[in-house]
Protein backbone atom coordinates (compact mmCIF):
# COMPACT_ATOMS: atom_id res chain seq x y z
CA UNK A 1 0.00 0.00 0.00
CA UNK A 2 1.42 3.36 -1.04
CA UNK A 3 0.68 6.14 1.45
CA UNK A 4 1.62 9.81 1.25
CA UNK A 5 1.29 13.12 3.03
CA UNK A 6 1.31 16.62 1.54
CA UNK A 7 0.89 20.09 2.99
CA UNK A 8 -0.61 21.71 -0.08
CA UNK A 9 -0.69 25.31 1.22
CA UNK A 10 -4.08 25.83 -0.40
CA UNK A 11 -5.70 23.12 -2.50
CA UNK A 12 -6.85 25.46 -5.27
CA UNK A 13 -3.35 26.89 -5.80
CA UNK A 14 -1.84 23.41 -5.56
CA UNK A 15 -4.22 22.10 -8.20
CA UNK A 16 -3.12 24.84 -10.62
CA UNK A 17 0.53 23.96 -9.94
CA UNK A 18 0.28 20.24 -10.67
CA UNK A 19 -1.16 18.58 -7.56
CA UNK A 20 -3.32 16.21 -9.56
CA UNK A 21 -0.56 15.26 -11.98
CA UNK A 22 1.81 14.35 -9.16
CA UNK A 23 -0.61 12.12 -7.29
CA UNK A 24 -1.89 10.48 -10.49
CA UNK A 25 1.69 9.53 -11.36
CA UNK A 26 2.46 8.41 -7.81
CA UNK A 27 -0.62 6.20 -7.57
CA UNK A 28 -1.00 6.47 -3.80
CA UNK A 29 -3.71 4.45 -2.08
CA UNK A 30 -3.96 6.90 0.83
CA UNK A 31 -3.03 10.60 0.96
CA UNK A 32 -3.12 12.85 4.02
CA UNK A 33 -3.45 16.56 3.28
CA UNK A 34 -2.80 19.63 5.40
CA UNK A 35 -3.55 23.32 4.86
CA UNK A 36 -6.39 22.61 2.45
CA UNK A 37 -7.44 26.22 3.15
CA UNK A 38 -10.75 26.15 1.36
CA UNK A 39 -14.42 26.29 2.31
CA UNK A 40 -16.39 23.18 1.48
CA UNK A 41 -18.54 25.06 -1.04
CA UNK A 42 -15.43 26.23 -2.89
CA UNK A 43 -13.56 22.92 -3.06
CA UNK A 44 -12.22 22.06 -6.54
CA UNK A 45 -13.71 18.56 -6.63
CA UNK A 46 -11.61 17.62 -9.65
CA UNK A 47 -8.59 17.59 -7.34
CA UNK A 48 -9.94 14.48 -5.60
CA UNK A 49 -11.18 12.35 -8.52
CA UNK A 50 -11.00 8.58 -7.84
CA UNK A 51 -10.67 9.10 -4.08
CA UNK A 52 -13.03 9.01 -1.14
CA UNK A 53 -12.37 12.17 0.85
CA UNK A 54 -12.76 12.71 4.58
CA UNK A 55 -12.21 16.36 5.46
CA UNK A 56 -12.17 18.72 8.42
CA UNK A 57 -11.99 22.26 7.07
CA UNK A 58 -12.21 23.98 10.44
CA UNK A 59 -13.93 27.32 10.89
CA UNK A 60 -11.03 29.71 10.24
CA UNK A 61 -11.60 31.27 6.79
CA UNK A 62 -8.73 30.54 4.41
CA UNK A 63 -6.64 28.71 7.00
CA UNK A 64 -5.75 25.17 8.05
CA UNK A 65 -7.93 22.22 7.07
CA UNK A 66 -6.89 18.55 7.02
CA UNK A 67 -8.08 15.61 4.93
CA UNK A 68 -7.48 11.93 4.28
CA UNK A 69 -7.98 10.55 0.77
CA UNK A 70 -8.61 6.81 0.42
CA UNK A 71 -9.50 4.45 -2.41
CA UNK A 72 -12.24 2.87 -0.30
CA UNK A 73 -14.60 4.74 2.01
CA UNK A 74 -13.19 4.60 5.56
CA UNK A 75 -14.74 2.32 8.14
CA UNK A 76 -14.59 4.93 10.91
CA UNK A 77 -13.94 8.67 11.35
CA UNK A 78 -12.74 10.53 14.45
CA UNK A 79 -12.38 14.32 14.75
CA UNK A 80 -11.68 16.86 17.45
CA UNK A 81 -15.08 18.55 17.13
CA UNK A 82 -17.12 15.46 16.25
CA UNK A 83 -17.94 16.53 12.68
CA UNK A 84 -16.39 16.00 9.27
CA UNK A 85 -17.26 16.11 5.58
CA UNK A 86 -17.14 13.13 3.25
CA UNK A 87 -17.61 12.57 -0.45
CA UNK A 88 -16.61 10.03 -3.05
CA UNK A 89 -16.02 10.04 -6.80
CA UNK A 90 -18.78 11.95 -8.57
CA UNK A 91 -20.40 13.04 -5.31
CA UNK A 92 -20.56 16.35 -3.46
CA UNK A 93 -19.36 16.89 0.12
CA UNK A 94 -21.82 16.37 2.92
CA UNK A 95 -21.47 16.71 6.66
CA UNK A 96 -21.24 13.41 8.53
CA UNK A 97 -21.08 12.66 12.23
CA UNK A 98 -17.65 11.69 13.47
CA UNK A 99 -16.59 10.31 16.81
CA UNK A 100 -15.49 13.20 18.97
CA UNK A 101 -11.94 13.04 20.29
CA UNK A 102 -12.05 14.13 23.93
CA UNK A 103 -8.88 15.91 25.04
CA UNK A 104 -8.86 18.84 27.43
CA UNK A 105 -5.78 20.57 25.96
CA UNK A 106 -6.93 20.13 22.37
CA UNK A 107 -10.52 21.25 22.96
CA UNK A 108 -9.70 24.88 22.18
CA UNK A 109 -8.26 23.79 18.80
CA UNK A 110 -11.27 21.65 17.88
CA UNK A 111 -12.70 24.02 15.26
CA UNK A 112 -9.36 24.86 13.61
CA UNK A 113 -9.11 21.89 11.21
CA UNK A 114 -5.85 20.51 12.58
CA UNK A 115 -6.39 16.77 13.13
CA UNK A 116 -8.45 13.93 11.71
CA UNK A 117 -8.38 10.12 11.99
CA UNK A 118 -9.84 7.38 9.80
CA UNK A 119 -9.83 3.59 10.03
CA UNK A 120 -9.07 2.14 6.62
CA UNK A 121 -11.62 -0.33 5.30
CA UNK A 122 -9.09 -2.18 3.13
CA UNK A 123 -6.17 -2.53 5.58
CA UNK A 124 -5.84 -2.95 9.37
CA UNK A 125 -4.52 0.59 9.86
CA UNK A 126 -5.75 3.76 11.51
CA UNK A 127 -4.47 6.82 9.61
CA UNK A 128 -4.30 10.38 10.96
CA UNK A 129 -3.58 13.73 9.29
CA UNK A 130 -2.00 16.47 11.43
CA UNK A 131 -1.27 20.16 11.02
CA UNK A 132 0.52 21.24 14.20
CA UNK A 133 0.64 24.97 15.07
CA UNK A 134 3.78 26.79 13.97
CA UNK A 135 4.40 28.47 17.31
CA UNK A 136 6.98 31.17 17.97
CA UNK A 137 10.53 31.63 19.20
CA UNK A 138 9.74 33.00 22.64
CA UNK A 139 11.61 34.39 24.59
CA UNK A 140 14.00 35.13 21.70
CA UNK A 141 11.24 36.91 19.77
CA UNK A 142 9.57 39.79 21.56
CA UNK A 143 5.80 39.61 21.93
CA UNK A 144 5.58 35.95 20.88
CA UNK A 145 4.80 34.31 24.22
CA UNK A 146 1.12 33.65 23.47
CA UNK A 147 1.86 31.83 20.21
CA UNK A 148 4.65 29.88 21.89
CA UNK A 149 2.47 28.77 24.81
CA UNK A 150 -0.33 27.88 22.42
CA UNK A 151 1.90 25.45 20.54
CA UNK A 152 3.19 23.99 23.79
CA UNK A 153 -0.38 23.35 24.94
CA UNK A 154 -1.25 21.61 21.68
CA UNK A 155 1.86 19.44 21.93
CA UNK A 156 1.06 18.47 25.50
CA UNK A 157 -2.44 17.35 24.62
CA UNK A 158 -1.37 15.78 21.35
CA UNK A 159 1.17 13.52 23.03
CA UNK A 160 -1.63 12.06 25.16
CA UNK A 161 -3.88 11.70 22.12
CA UNK A 162 -1.21 9.80 20.20
CA UNK A 163 -0.79 7.32 23.03
CA UNK A 164 -4.54 6.83 23.42
CA UNK A 165 -5.22 6.46 19.68
CA UNK A 166 -2.33 4.07 19.13
CA UNK A 167 -3.38 1.86 22.04
CA UNK A 168 -7.03 1.89 21.02
CA UNK A 169 -6.09 0.96 17.46
CA UNK A 170 -3.92 -1.88 18.74
CA UNK A 171 -6.76 -3.20 20.90
CA UNK A 172 -8.87 -3.37 17.74
CA UNK A 173 -6.17 -5.17 15.77
CA UNK A 174 -4.99 -2.12 13.87
CA UNK A 175 -1.66 -0.42 13.36
CA UNK A 176 -1.43 3.37 13.69
CA UNK A 177 0.04 5.96 11.32
CA UNK A 178 0.07 9.71 11.91
CA UNK A 179 1.31 11.89 9.06
CA UNK A 180 1.58 15.55 8.36
CA UNK A 181 3.22 18.85 9.12
CA UNK A 182 4.62 18.74 12.65
CA UNK A 183 6.36 22.14 12.27
CA UNK A 184 9.38 20.70 14.11
CA UNK A 185 12.76 19.59 12.77
CA UNK A 186 13.74 16.85 15.20
CA UNK A 187 17.53 16.65 14.87
CA UNK A 188 20.41 18.43 13.17
CA UNK A 189 20.00 16.00 10.27
CA UNK A 190 16.55 17.47 9.69
CA UNK A 191 17.61 21.08 9.12
CA UNK A 192 20.27 22.30 6.71
CA UNK A 193 21.17 25.50 8.57
CA UNK A 194 20.79 24.19 12.11
CA UNK A 195 23.56 26.32 13.61
CA UNK A 196 21.77 29.59 12.82
CA UNK A 197 18.30 28.30 13.74
CA UNK A 198 18.78 27.14 17.32
CA UNK A 199 16.59 30.02 18.51
CA UNK A 200 13.99 29.65 15.75
CA UNK A 201 10.49 28.21 16.13
CA UNK A 202 10.49 24.64 14.93
CA UNK A 203 14.00 23.95 16.22
CA UNK A 204 13.80 25.06 19.83
CA UNK A 205 15.33 22.59 22.33
CA UNK A 206 11.98 22.01 24.06
CA UNK A 207 10.25 21.30 20.74
CA UNK A 208 12.90 18.80 19.73
CA UNK A 209 12.79 17.15 23.15
CA UNK A 210 9.01 16.79 22.88
CA UNK A 211 9.33 15.22 19.44
CA UNK A 212 11.81 12.70 20.78
CA UNK A 213 9.44 11.87 23.64
CA UNK A 214 6.71 10.63 21.28
CA UNK A 215 9.09 8.25 19.50
CA UNK A 216 10.15 4.83 20.68
CA UNK A 217 10.46 1.19 19.66
CA UNK A 218 7.16 0.44 21.41
CA UNK A 219 5.33 3.64 20.53
CA UNK A 220 5.94 5.46 17.22
CA UNK A 221 8.76 5.12 14.71
CA UNK A 222 9.97 7.79 12.28
CA UNK A 223 9.64 5.77 9.07
CA UNK A 224 11.86 7.96 6.89
CA UNK A 225 14.64 7.99 9.45
CA UNK A 226 14.36 4.23 9.95
CA UNK A 227 14.94 3.66 6.23
CA UNK A 228 17.48 6.49 5.78
CA UNK A 229 19.32 6.66 9.12
CA UNK A 230 22.40 8.55 7.89
CA UNK A 231 20.81 10.94 5.40
CA UNK A 232 20.70 14.69 5.81
CA UNK A 233 16.98 15.33 5.49
CA UNK A 234 15.58 14.46 3.09
CA UNK A 235 14.06 17.90 3.54
CA UNK A 236 10.36 18.54 2.97
CA UNK A 237 9.98 22.34 3.28
CA UNK A 238 11.82 25.24 1.70
CA UNK A 239 11.04 28.93 1.93
CA UNK A 240 9.66 30.53 -1.22
CA UNK A 241 12.11 33.39 -0.61
CA UNK A 242 15.75 33.74 -1.54
CA UNK A 243 17.88 30.79 -2.64
CA UNK A 244 16.58 28.23 -0.14
CA UNK A 245 15.28 25.91 -2.87
CA UNK A 246 18.31 26.26 -5.14
CA UNK A 247 20.71 25.61 -2.26
CA UNK A 248 18.54 22.84 -0.75
CA UNK A 249 18.49 24.84 2.50
CA UNK A 250 15.41 23.04 3.76
CA UNK A 251 13.74 21.64 6.84
CA UNK A 252 12.34 18.14 7.39
CA UNK A 253 9.09 18.90 9.21
CA UNK A 254 6.66 16.52 7.43
CA UNK A 255 6.66 12.98 8.76
CA UNK A 256 5.25 9.46 8.74
CA UNK A 257 5.20 8.22 12.35
CA UNK A 258 4.05 4.61 12.52
CA UNK A 259 3.44 1.98 15.15
CA UNK A 260 6.23 -0.58 15.33
CA UNK A 261 4.86 -3.36 13.12
CA UNK A 262 3.71 -0.93 10.43
CA UNK A 263 7.10 0.81 10.47
CA UNK A 264 8.83 -2.55 10.01
CA UNK A 265 6.61 -3.24 7.00
CA UNK A 266 7.79 -0.08 5.20
CA UNK A 267 9.87 -1.04 2.16
CA UNK A 268 10.62 2.42 0.76
CA UNK A 269 10.16 6.09 1.64
CA UNK A 270 10.98 9.24 -0.28
CA UNK A 271 10.30 12.96 -0.66
CA UNK A 272 8.73 13.97 -3.96
CA UNK A 273 10.93 17.03 -4.42
CA UNK A 274 9.96 18.74 -7.64
CA UNK A 275 12.43 19.05 -10.51
CA UNK A 276 12.70 22.84 -10.32
CA UNK A 277 11.54 25.88 -8.37
CA UNK A 278 9.01 26.62 -11.11
CA UNK A 279 7.52 23.11 -10.77
CA UNK A 280 6.81 23.42 -7.04
CA UNK A 281 3.27 22.52 -6.00
CA UNK A 282 3.61 24.01 -2.52
CA UNK A 283 6.33 25.19 -0.16
CA UNK A 284 6.18 21.58 1.14
CA UNK A 285 6.99 18.56 -1.01
CA UNK A 286 5.07 15.27 -0.63
CA UNK A 287 6.41 12.49 1.59
CA UNK A 288 5.54 8.99 0.37
CA UNK A 289 6.16 5.48 1.69
CA UNK A 290 5.33 1.95 0.60
CA UNK A 291 4.02 -0.42 3.28
CA UNK A 292 3.58 -4.18 3.01
CA UNK A 293 0.13 -4.19 4.58
CA UNK A 294 -0.44 -7.74 3.35
CA UNK A 295 2.21 -8.80 5.86
CA UNK A 296 0.16 -7.19 8.62
CA UNK A 297 -2.81 -9.37 7.73
CA UNK A 298 -0.66 -12.48 7.72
Amino acid sequence: MRIGTHNVNGIRAALRRGFRRYWDETGADVVALQEVRCRVDDLPLEAFADYHVTLDTGLLPGRNGVAVLTRVKPARVRALDGTAYQFGPGLVPEAVPAERIVNRDLARFATEGRYLEVDLADAPVRVASLYLPKGAAWPHEEGSEEKYLRKMRFMRGFARLLTASRREAAAEGREFLVMGDFNIAHTRQDLRNWRTNQRSEGFLPEEREWFGSILGARSLVDVMRRLHPEADGPYTWWSWRGQAWTNDAGWRIDYHLASAALARSATAAWVGREASYEDRISDHSPVVADYDTAALRR
